[in-house]
């Protein structure tokens, strides 16, 4: 059954810094990406006058480094600020890390880039070609757990102190907040490409899918520094039945809240009960408003990015999938201020990760 629901950021407001996400402070990350022999920009598509609208972007990641997925750009770099800040020889180094996904086979990659081990947890349900994938992109022994996710990420921080591993993860918590920070700090290359090859056209709406919502957030902080007067109006969006940052905004007591839903959805890279803190900080001051959106909506997306020769995965897709069900719906239309004069920015986050199932939802 087709689920949308939108519900506003009652939290909006107050004072954020976003000065480590400018421009001359990420040069550094940018140089870094830039002189990895994989790199290259991924490309942006725009669909212009998509269902009434000015324009669509869609920044396609599913082409970034070989991975299918974004998530190496925050590994390399917070994995090479681990490293060049270490005594350790590399090959000494571990890093261990949780993942649904993407997330691990950014670790990996970049351990095997670097010459390390890495190990890598999943949380239950979690399906073995997902697994397969972390250890065929780089140095990773990987084991799918009988946990959910929050309690996988509990268990590989403790097997990190207990080993002194580096423990690598893409949320944060109190007394852990720095590699995050600079895990979501490596994803602004992704932004500022997208901001060049936009010509520095200031979108008015952008959607943004969350798991832990690192991404979300790091992306954010960018448009917010880059448009300081008047930022782009961003939604972010969640399966219906993993949706944290929707339960944090209905509650609205401006304190991080967990999923309620059953856990259940394809949107496999989403699948993560807790908001990142330092996530929500930037997003509880620039997300408008929060999405639930049922795997349907997501099916449909994908179908419709795959005329357009975008291959978008199940969590790839769900920034466009909204947008796509939302034009289709005065209501929506209406509730997210869309008109024709506007110009909407969406990110496919990953590609085919999942094969079989992609190909199952194309026929």
């Amino acid at each position: 059954m087709t689920m949308i629901k939108i519900i506003q950021n009652k939290n909006r407001g107050g004072a954020v810094d976003t000065s480590a996400y400018s421009f001359a402070a990420t040069e550094n990350i940018r140089n870094l990406h830039a002189s990895l022999k994989v790199y290259k920009e991924t490309p942006l598509i725009e669909l212009k006058n998509f269902k009434g609208v000015r324009s669509i972007f869609i920044k396609d990641e599913s082409q970034r480094f070989g991975l299918k997925a974004f998530k190496g750009l925050g590994s390399v770099w917070a994995m090479h600020k681990i490293i060049s800040e270490s005594k350790e020889k590399t090959e000494n180094m571990t890093f261990i890390t949780t993942t649904d996904g993407n997330h691990g086979k950014g670790v990996s990659w970049a351990a095997g880039l670097f010459g390390c081990k890495s190990y890598v947890y999943m949380p239950r349900g979690t399906v073995e070609v997902r697994a397969q994938a972390i250890r065929d992109a780089g140095s990773a022994t990987v084991k799918i757990t009988d946990m959910n996710y929050d309690d996988c990420v509990k268990y590989t921080a403790r097997l990190a102190e207990e080993n002194h591993w580096h423990l690598i993860q893409d949320t944060s918590w109190e007394g852990y907040e720095e590699i995050p920070a600079q895990i979501m700090l490596g994803y602004s290359t992704l932004a500022y490409e997208a901001l060049r090859q936009m010509n520095y056209q200031r979108p008015t709406h952008i959607f943004l899918q969350t798991g832990v919502g690192s991404m979300a957030g790091a992306i954010a902080a960018v448009f917010a520094e880059v448009f300081k007067d008047n930022p782009p109006r961003i939604t972010i969006v969640e399966p219906t039945e993993v949706a944290c940052f929707y339960e944090t905004m209905r509650i609205g007591d401006g304190k991080i809240h967990s999923a309620t839903g059953n856990g259940q959805t394809m949107m496999a890279g989403l699948n993560c009960a807790t908001p990142c803190e330092l996530a929500w900080k930037i997003l509880r001051r620039y997300a408008a408003d929060t999405a639930i959106i049922s795997d349907d909506v997501a099916a449909d997306a994908m179908r419709i990015l795959a005329g357009h020769k975008i291959i978008s995965g199940e969590s790839g897709c769900a920034g466009f999938a909204l947008a796509n069900a939302a034009l289709d719906d005065k209501n929506l239309r209406r509730a997210l201020e869309l008109d024709e004069q506007s110009i909407i920015f969406v990110i496919n986050t990953e590609g085919d990760t999942d094969p079989d199932n992609y190909k199952k939802i194309l026929q």
